[in-house]
């Protein structure tokens, strides 16, 4: 069965829930894929409200992130019509999404769902102050702290200049034990098997691979910099 297919199950139960809030709130919820997927389609939806506007860019960054057959585009529509048209605010999806996935194994699925609303956000090459602010609210919700947003927005961002120790999250006066842990524990946490555990989607998953190039490009700046 697709994810759609599951996403389309999860869908009879939101009426029954009455909203998205409820719904990440049930004592059943969801698999981890789909949960992860209607995660990141709820939060993007109250994102694109935020700056008021939906690119095509964005369209098709969202579009990398989920592989959405035809026929199926339905479905997505119809999570993210109901997260947008939805009169709870964005921080009542982001509380409970984060208690869905509170486990110590599972807390990377958050900083994963705030990765793909990165990608959606800067996919039209621009930051808007409010995707920021959102952003960071989101990442304060999830308890993710300000060094990981800033190797997230350095990542994304081609305007911060790739600065090689953001991206793996150390300070610059870091010794080099610290940043090849930092690397190495980075480079763990992006294997696919690890990520498909945690219930991002294949399409996510394969995305991983540029993260990888990045994460060792980054390593390997540091130390020719330190030779």
């Amino acid at each position: 069965m697709s994810i759609w297919s599951r996403i389309a199950d999860a869908l009879s139960r939101l009426v029954r829930a009455g909203s998205l809030t409820d719904f990440f709130g049930e004592q059943t919820p969801p698999d981890k894929t789909v949960a992860f997927a209607i995660a990141v389609i709820a939060l993007g939806a109250k994102m694109a409200k935020a700056d008021g506007r939906v690119t095509r860019d964005e369209v098709d960054a969202f579009k990398e992130v989920f592989f959405i057959p035809k026929g199926e585009e339905e479905k997505a529509a119809r999570v993210f019509d109901m997260a947008r048209e939805d009169v709870a605010g964005f921080d009542g999806y982001a509380h409970r999404i984060r208690a869905m996935f509170d486990g110590h194994e599972e807390r990377a699925t958050l900083e994963d769902i705030l990765d793909g609303l990165f990608h959606i956000a800067g996919a039209d090459g621009i930051y808007h102050p409010r995707e920021l602010e959102f952003l960071h609210d989101v990442a304060e919700i999830f308890q993710i702290d300000q060094r990981c947003f800033d190797r997230l927005l350095t990542r994304h961002d081609p305007s911060k200049g790739g600065d090689p120790y953001a991206l793996l999250g150390v300070s610059h006066d870091a010794d080099l034990d610290e940043v090849r842990a930092a690397w190495r524990r980075l480079v763990r946490e992006t294997h696919p098997d690890r990520m498909l555990a945690r219930g991002v989607p294949e399409e996510a998953v394969k995305m991983a691979s540029k993260r990888l190039v990045v994460l060792n490009s980054a390593y390997e700046r540091i130390l020719a910099e330190r030779r």
